[in-house]
């Protein structure tokens, strides 16, 4: 169940400091995504490819559609053709089969790249020596199809808060390293995304301007 009151206050919290909220709406259904939608919510965030494209056909073209799961370079040409921006891409393997399902539409697909910066083995994401990596193979590859907009990255799930905004320092003082060393028309380094519901403030505090928020907005899911 939508708490609207919540949600107003927050996203005039937000709006007010240019933060982007992504409404994660994974295992909620249509119809609560559709009243928050009411209320002026654009952006959405999912997790599941098939949950997502079957909620993109039920509900009003004109949403931003978030993938912030792992995604898979099989299923990547499902979502292609709506998705607004993908979250989380950890490989050049990945970003080639965005680029390559891309040029098939002609068009082309904003991605942020996923940091590793959390303790837990479950995170998915590279180190800073892999993006460094990959940030130099981009150089020498033309990929027209795909723009790196920014970094994102999951803090540990602790009650060690001095932990986390550690993590969510390191992500922010590795974004601003490659936004001045690599920055060029492919690589627009514009979004720090990372925060949500339970450390949104904190990640806000050490410089993100994108956050996915769910249970706060619809209730603790099932």
């Amino acid at each position: 169940m939508i708490n609207q009151q919540v949600y107003k206050n927050l996203i005039a919290e937000l709006t007010s400091n240019n933060i982007t909220l992504v409404a994660v709406s994974k295992t909620k259904p249509v119809e609560e995504i559709k009243q928050l939608y009411d209320l002026g919510q654009r952006d959405f965030g999912e997790n599941y490819v098939q949950e997502l494209v079957e909620k993109q056909k039920q509900l009003p073209q004109d949403i931003r559609w978030h993938f912030i799961g792992h995604l898979q370079s099989n299923k990547v040409r499902q979502i292609v053709p709506f998705v607004h921006l993908i979250h989380g891409v950890d490989s050049l393997k990945l970003l080639k089969e965005i680029n390559k399902q891309a040029a098939k539409i002609n068009r082309a697909v904003d991605c942020l790249l996923q940091i590793h910066i959390a303790t837990e083995e479950t995170k998915f994401g590279m180190n800073e020596a892999e993006l460094l990596t990959l940030l130099k193979d981009i150089n020498g590859i033309e990929l027209k199809n795909v723009r790196i907009c920014g970094l994102m990255g999951m803090a540990s799930f602790t009650d060690d808060l001095e932990k986390v905004r550690g993590e969510f320092k390191q992500l922010r003082r590795l974004f601003d390293r490659v936004k001045r060393q690599y920055s060029s028309s492919q690589l627009q380094f514009s979004i720090v995304s990372m925060g949500m519901t339970a450390d949104y403030k904190m990640a806000i505090e050490e410089g993100s301007n994108m956050v996915r928020i769910g249970s706060l907005i619809f209730g603790e899911r099932n």
